[in-house]
């Protein structure tokens, strides 16, 4: 009856062992983080405009200049990213996001 019961502890230790192998093997997790670079998203290893990597960077330039915003007000609020915009959207790096803000660059009647 020992006897069977040292087989049985043997192999638990061997799958508790396999386990630890393949656990060590797989690395590190996937960051599930966006990564993105001058107003671009890293996808699939190409590199592609989208909005939230345009607010990003619409955000970053405005601190530039001595704006208080978030990066996230300027996602979740259209009014904030209009006045943002106002004020930095001159800015080579935001042009075009702005230009979506504002199509005729703020002004009225073209």
């Amino acid at each position: 009856m020992s006897r069977g019961l040292g087989i049985l502890s043997m192999g638990r230790a061997m799958s508790v062992m396999i386990a630890v192998i393949f656990a060590a093997a797989a690395g590190p997790a996937a960051e599930a983080r966006i990564v993105c670079k001058n107003g671009a998203q890293k996808q699939r290893g190409q590199w592609i405009v989208t909005p939230y990597c345009q607010d990003a960077l619409l955000g970053k330039v405005a601190r530039q200049y001595g704006v208080r915003v978030s990066d996230s007000a300027l996602r979740n609020n259209p009014n904030r990213k209009r006045h943002v915009c106002r004020f930095v959207g001159q800015d080579i790096r935001v042009r075009d996001t702005c230009r979506q803000v504002h199509p005729h660059g703020g002004r009225i009647g073209l």
